[in-house]
């Protein structure tokens, strides 16, 4: 993580946002955590803290967002797919000034 860190540090003027995944598997624990979406919020949410918290990144910049088992990267039938549907994912935001641009006919 120090290395991806370091990197959107050395950025500022990039916003990302911190994903997280669950797999298939009905979350049935207790305390806080109601469901998978649940889950994958708290999951992207402990990586944002640890991006501000241990590597100084500015939570202006950063969201934190859960999405499930809707997105698998494997199938779920095995415990090695469901490892990996277990995850989270960095995305980069796009200035909107920027995609805007990329809208424009070109000349």
């Amino acid at each position: 993580m120090g290395k991806v860190a370091a990197v959107l540090k050395n950025q500022p003027d990039i916003e990302f946002m911190v994903e997280g995944h669950t797999d298939n598997v009905p979350y049935r624990g207790s305390g806080n955590v109601v469901d998978n979406w649940d889950l994958s919020v708290k999951r992207a949410t402990s990586v944002v803290r640890i991006l501000q918290d241990q590597y100084g990144l500015d939570p202006a910049k950063m969201a934190a967002a859960g999405r499930g088992e809707y997105k698998p990267v494997a199938e779920n039938s095995t415990a090695d797919g469901k490892a990996q549907n277990r995850r989270t994912r960095i995305v980069i935001l796009p200035q909107l000034d920027q995609f805007f641009k990329l809208l424009e006919p070109k000349q």
